[in-house]
């Protein structure tokens, strides 16, 4: 276990999403996402294996591909039975629950900027878990972790209209920062999306990826891949890396199904405006991840000596 320190290196001022931006999103009502979301309320791309379909030929559920998602993630950061393990964007605590219900951590410390989602996990009072509405940046634990996961959340760690050596560098503040609060060969569990490499688009495409941004996801902004991978240099070596857009494309496509069959009481909750900008944000992402112009990397990274 390390002493947690702050890296002197960091950039003045922040420049990835404001809490506000983020709160545009995640705050609409949590009611509306148990419409559409699976039942742990997971709001990001699942691990779908069908050769785990049964003799029957059950497809897989939902449930079944998100608990794989995190289990994955939490294997690869070698996160079961650790002492200290942080969620850098914990979401409604999916994560949190799995980490101290299942695999015996004994302190999992989730971040958020979303009073709503917040407000979730401390009602479910999960034993071991803590959560609070932070930013990463601002967080300055008494101590160091054990393993470190960050699901959906890197997105928003660099705002809209940065150079890429502006992205990188702040990308990079925040791979100090876990650097300082891991142990040697500590290792952080990264799930992201990322740009795609047909950069072949047109008008209609670049609209609808401009709609998501600007209308779903405000002050964010889809790194490369090289950009995480640069950004990590001299401070973690990447272990593993896969690169799962179609499993994207699907899990997009079943929240929409949900949605749909779900969409009179999700107008009764949010709105008619909202749920068509999320049928529509959703159904684009389909076609963005199958016609890969985004793509959905999970990286595992571990830190030297």
């Amino acid at each position: 276990m390390t002493t947690a320190t702050t890296p002197t290196t960091a950039t003045d001022a922040y420049r990835g999403a404001t809490a506000e931006a983020i709160r545009h999103h995640y705050d609409v009502s949590n009611d509306f996402y148990a419409l559409w979301l699976d039942d742990s309320l997971t709001y990001t791309c699942a691990l779908w294996d069908d050769s785990t379909t049964g003799l029957a030929g059950v497809p897989e559920t939902l449930e079944s591909a998100q608990a794989r998602k995190l289990d994955y993630l939490i294997e690869g950061a070698r996160a079961a039975g650790a002492r200290r393990v942080l969620d850098v964007g914990c979401g409604w605590g999916s994560l949190l629950k799995r980490l101290t219900g299942i695999y015996g951590v004994e302190h999992a410390v989730g971040l958020t900027l979303s009073d709503s989602q917040a407000e979730l996990v401390r009602g479910a009072a999960l034993p071991g878990a803590e959560v609070r509405v932070e930013n990463w940046r601002d967080h300055h634990p008494e101590e160091g972790y054990d393993a470190i996961v960050s699901i959906g959340a890197f997105e928003h760690f660099a705002t809209t209209g940065l150079s890429r050596a502006e992205r990188i560098a702040a990308y990079r503040e925040f791979f100090e920062r876990c650097h300082a609060w891991l142990p040697p060969r500590g290792r952080i569990a990264l799930q992201t999306n990322v740009k795609g490499n047909n950069t072949v688009m047109d008008k209609a495409t670049v609209r609808e990826l401009m709609f998501i941004i600007d209308t779903i996801f405000p002050e964010s902004e889809i790194p490369a891949l090289s950009e995480v991978v640069e950004s990590s240099e001299k401070l973690f070596d990447v272990v593993s890396l896969r690169n799962d857009p179609d499993h994207y494309a699907r899990t997009c496509a079943e929240w929409l199904r949900r949605l749909r069959e779900n969409r009179a009481s999700a107008v009764r909750v949010a709105g008619e405006e909202t749920v068509r900008n999320y049928e529509k944000y959703l159904g684009a992402s389909v076609r963005h991840f199958e016609n890969r112009h985004l793509g959905l990397s999970r990286i595992i990274l571990e830190k030297g000596r």
